[in-house]
């Protein structure tokens, strides 16, 4: 199984797939009231051990253990209207707590992907001035059944729902690239 996750200080998006691409667990860690550093990555170590203890400690069946962890690579550079310095900063740090207690617990060092190389290998195209959470939360009401949303009382999607989605994508392009990586060993042998 596969682990996806999208970082975040705000909220964080976590999906394990099954070697069918199929939606094993969704779940998100709302970190919106933690101020400090510190106590979100806490919260996001409660999180992690959670996952171990149902998904990575299955030594009984395989099958139901997480084999893969892909991450959504932090932002790299600034873009005109977007994050700060700042902000960029914190997320890398948050970005590199995360994959090490993935590491720490699993045993298995993450790997990354942009989100545009993850939309590209789930086969989304993001039309000009539109913005991909939305296309991705969109693209996948359409095509995938299991995937439903809350909304607010205003009538907009609930937050947390566009970091699911955006980890659904990244876990199954990350199965996409494990599936890939396996048929070229194969290969050469």
């Amino acid at each position: 199984m596969i682990l996806g996750l999208d970082v975040s200080t705000s909220i964080t998006g976590a999906t394990i797939v099954d070697n069918n691409s199929q939606i094993v667990h969704t779940e998100y860690w709302d970190l919106r009231k933690y101020k400090d550093f510190f106590d979100k990555t806490l919260r996001a170590k409660m999180s992690v051990s959670d996952l171990f203890h149902r998904f990575g400690d299955h030594p009984d069946n395989e099958d139901e253990k997480i084999k893969h962890i892909y991450v959504e690579q932090s932002l790299q550079s600034f873009r005109s209207g977007f994050s700060s310095a700042k902000t960029l900063s914190t997320l890398a740090r948050f970005n590199g707590v995360i994959s090490w207690l993935c590491y720490d617990m699993f045993n298995i060092k993450p790997e990354y992907i942009a989100a545009t190389s993850a939309r590209k290998l789930n086969g989304i195209k993001i039309p000009k001035g539109e913005k991909a959470k939305e296309v991705v939360l969109q693209y996948l009401l359409d095509n995938e059944p299991s995937f439903d949303v809350e909304y607010t009382k205003y009538g907009n999607v609930k937050a947390h729902y566009y970091d699911i989605s955006d980890s659904i994508i990244i876990a199954r392009a990350g199965l996409r690239k494990t599936m890939d990586a396996e048929k070229e060993n194969n290969n050469t042998m």
